[in-house]
């Protein structure tokens, strides 16, 4: 049976990464049309791969930095997974817990506090730390029934920008944002080619619009719309689909979202991925037609530095309390952290609640109960009293949202 070793990828090597990742997700090699718009977005750093014998990639770990907006404001460099894969034939041989292993000791030796993933199996990455940290909602909006309350959204006008013009402004608009909201991710310049650019320039027909409000342009979106025509069914309208909506303010989200369910021979308005307290139904006169069509998991986060990440965010009110923290990847984040309203440090005091970086994770943007984990046993409680307190201490008011594919 041939070897393998896991190394870092060198410059001119990514596309044949890319490649084993394509076909480990089941997806098609980039043509040479599409890998020039790519490989601005999939530079060499940030990528471990497994070789065979022959120096063939067979196993690809890819990230790259961004930063995560964590409760309080602070914005955290965080290393960005935007690939992981092995290819078929070499699968059941230890190489993806290797990529990992070698993956997570580099973001530690560079002191990147955090890394996040979107997960393509629920059931893979809480064994290497990562936990669940943001979930977005499903909706479809029927739009016949959809009549918006009287005054929503009318201030600022929105406009059709053109492909062109779109990879010209959304960057600087997007960037412009606060970013405020648990979760948020900051994109880079060198992701804006492979994602964004080569969504809007594609053949898919999504379009792009742009809020304008007093102080000039405050939020976009981008969609796409459905045929969702048929023999039984030929007077049904489209299906207008969002692929993504941001906005800098309140008003400028109304306002994109009165210009979506203006629009004629459409019968539904749906969107993947919301924020769960994205409050639509509140701009209707019927409520009954926002309907939740599901709930997902969306941005997957790893602790890396746990006292550096716990040190970072800000934290409700209540008595402090001592967690103590297990991490087999990671072991000098191993020990025992007492967290209050006045911050967090590493403490010897007894513990009160016991959990593994995973689910530690999984509750450090705000979404979440501890007292939800104790129940499955993810969370060992020592302290009852606890429980209640770290509830209070970790949880925010607003719903974490990550908001951005990678």
């Amino acid at each position: 049976m041939s070897e393998f070793s896991v190394r870092a990828v060198a410059e001119g090597g990514q596309r044949a990464c890319l490649e084993v990742l394509a076909e480990s997700l089941h997806g098609r090699p980039a043509s040479d049309e599409v890998w020039a718009k790519m490989a601005p977005s999939w530079p060499a750093a940030g990528k471990f791969a497994a070789f065979d014998d022959h120096g063939t990639p067979v196993g690809i770990a890819s990230s790259f930095d961004v930063e995560l907006t964590v409760p309080g404001g602070q914005k955290l460099v965080t290393a960005a997974v935007d690939g992981i894969g092995v290819r078929a034939d070499w699968t059941r041989r230890g190489i993806l817990t290797s990529m990992m292993a070698v993956q997570l000791e580099d973001f530690a030796a560079r002191g990147v506090p955090l890394a996040a993933l979107h997960a393509s199996e629920a059931v893979i990455y809480g064994r290497f730390g990562y936990g669940a940290a943001t979930f977005g909602k499903g909706v479809s909006v029927e739009r016949p029934r959809a009549r918006l309350r009287d005054g929503v959204g009318r201030e600022g006008v929105v406009r059709f920008v053109t492909p062109a013009e779109a990879v010209e402004r959304v960057p600087a608009l997007y960037n412009g944002f606060e970013g405020t909201r648990p979760g948020f991710v900051a994109r880079p310049a060198h992701w804006w080619p492979g994602f964004f650019d080569r969504l809007v320039t594609g053949n898919d027909g999504y379009r792009v619009a742009v809020h304008s409000g007093p102080d000039g342009d405050d939020g976009f979106v981008v969609y796409q719309t459905i045929d969702a025509r048929d023999r039984q069914a030929p007077e049904r309208g489209a299906i207008l689909e969002i692929r993504e909506l941001h906005a800098a303010t309140p008003r400028a989200w109304a306002g994109l979202w009165r210009f979506l369910l203006s629009i004629d021979l459409v019968s539904a308005v749906t969107g993947r991925g919301r924020p769960m307290d994205e409050p639509i139904a509140e701009l209707l006169t019927d409520p009954r037609a926002v309907n939740t069509i599901e709930v997902i998991d969306d941005l997957w986060l790893r602790l890396i530095d746990v006292s550096a990440a716990l040190r970072a965010r800000t934290y409700g009110t209540a008595e402090p309390v001592v967690l103590e923290v297990l991490d087999k990847q990671l072991p000098d984040n191993s020990g025992r952290y007492v967290v209050g309203p006045d911050g967090a440090e590493r403490t010897t005091a007894d513990a009160d609640l016991r959990l593994d970086v995973a689910a530690l994770s999984s509750l450090y943007l705000g979404h979440g109960l501890f007292g939800d984990l104790a129940l499955s046993g993810r969370v060992e409680v020592v302290d009852e009293a606890a429980v209640a307190r770290a509830d209070s201490l970790f949880h925010t008011a607003r719903s974490p949202w990550c908001g951005t594919f990678f």
